[in-house]
């Protein structure tokens, strides 16, 4: 029994673990999105 929850709470850590890089890769993406849009429109003029 305490393998089985050894193996739960593992899989559950992992699990946050997963789901924050993702997001962090989410709010990464945000940024690179923003300020990439904004060094393109700044050499435009028009």
């Amino acid at each position: 029994m305490k393998k089985l929850l050894l193996v739960v709470l593992a899989a559950v850590g992992g699990l946050l673990v997963y789901r924050q890089i993702q997001a962090d890769r989410a709010e990464q993406d945000l940024w690179t999105e923003a300020t990439d849009s904004v060094s393109a429109g700044s050499g435009a003029n028009a």
